[in-house]
């Protein structure tokens, strides 16, 4: 790596695609413009081999040349600019973000055995409606009538959960007159001032940490708080002490189902504190959501798959008594009441949309936690359309 990388144009047609044709890094992210940020997600260049995309998320290659070090360089250094580089040649790997036409993408430039790799992720601007996010039974409509306590949405990275949230404080800040703040790294949807007031902070450049910015936040007089995501024990803590005095609080957690949420939550703490946590989470929780996005059968992008725990008194009764391995037999039984409880499985979800077509057999298959759990619930949904 060099200066001269600096002068490097992100319109330099550097990469050869085939047929004798060449693209910039632009090109590459026009891409994601025109198939829309929803299907392809993500783009992967390293040397050694040829870039990827995430499309409906399956990694597809690219069929042109393999990637040199020289020509990763040409198609990341513009997008890093001379600051970045610097960084990056420092400490090995460098987060930052680039806009190009209507999209924001955040970057991750890094070192690995073969030399420069970054991987570049679209980020959404245009909010979608909560209607058209795929809650089994209006469960938004709940969500965002609620005032205070805690709504967790849970899944892997790139399972849509900071798109669903957005959708939330979206339509909250439609409806509602509230003093809104977002705590994010980075920001991925930006919200107009509508009938709220919203402050959106940056980890990094407007504060050095999620439970800085968080002390900070709870002096600034909030209705409605977004932590991006809940990383460490003071973070939790902080977000359960905002949940417990008042306030709305939306978060995040990488975990596949909400039982396994409320264990890496309790896990986060020593033994000895176990026990006044799960007082805090029985009394602050409102709603666990776990979310996967499946392709859908007509080949027109992927649709949320969601789990949903509503915290009702036999929920917040069996966390406060530590028989946290019962609540999935709870959720199985009040699924059957889904209207009232506001509680889903995984499997019940799958199987309403392969019932709908919406989704093939197969890919509910491939996706569901528990494939017993899951035939049971195609009989159960048999049985109902019979």
């Amino acid at each position: 790596m060099n200066k001269k990388d600096n002068l490097f144009s992100p319109d330099a047609k550097v990469y050869p695609a085939g047929e004798g044709s060449f693209l910039s890094i632009n090109d590459m992210l026009a891409y994601f413009e025109k198939m829309g940020a929803m299907r392809v997600s993500d783009l992967h260049i390293k040397v050694g081999t040829q870039p990827c995309y995430r499309i409906d998320g399956d990694l597809v290659r690219l069929k042109g040349g393999i990637v040199t070090q020289e020509i990763v360089e040409q198609l990341a250094f513009p997008l890093l600019g001379p600051k970045n580089i610097e960084a990056l040649q420092r400490d090995t790997a460098v987060d930052c973000s680039y806009r190009y036409g209507t999209l924001q993408f955040r970057l991750n430039a890094f070192m690995d055995n073969d030399g420069l790799a970054i991987a570049i992720r679209a980020l959404g601007t245009e909010i979608p409606k909560p209607e058209h996010i795929g809650f089994p039974n209006n469960v938004w409509k709940d969500i965002v009538r609620k005032t205070q306590g805690l709504v967790l949405f849970t899944g892997i990275t790139g399972a849509g959960k900071s798109t669903t949230i957005a959708s939330l404080i979206e339509r909250i800040n439609e409806d509602r007159a509230c003093r809104i703040i977002t705590l994010e790294d980075p920001i991925e949807y930006v919200f107009s001032q509508k009938n709220s007031m919203i402050s959106q902070r940056e980890v990094g450049r407007d504060v050095d940490t999620f439970a800085h910015g968080l002390r900070s936040m709870m002096r600034e007089d909030p209705d409605i708080i977004f932590v991006g995501e809940m990383r460490d024990a003071e973070t939790v803590a902080l977000t359960l002490t905002a949940a417990e005095t008042g306030h709305l609080v939306f978060s995040t957690l990488h975990t596949r189902d909400v039982v396994g949420t409320v264990t890496r939550i309790l896990d986060f703490f020593p033994e000895g504190r176990q026990e006044e946590v799960r007082n805090q989470l029985s009394l602050g929780l409102r709603y666990i959501i776990s979310q996967k996005l499946i392709p859908r059968k007509d080949g027109k992008g992927r649709v949320a798959v969601m789990e949903i725990l509503n915290n009702n008194y036999a929920v917040a009764n069996l966390i406060r008594k530590n028989k946290i391995e019962q609540i999935y037999s709870q959720m199985q039984v009040k699924t059957k009441d889904t209207t009232e409880e506001k509680m889903i499985t995984f499997e019940s979800h799958l199987a309403i949309l392969v019932k709908q077509g919406i989704i093939t057999l197969a890919e509910a298959q491939k996706w569901a936690n528990d494939l017993k759990s899951f035939h049971d619930a195609m009989k159960s949904e048999a049985t109902m359309t019979d």
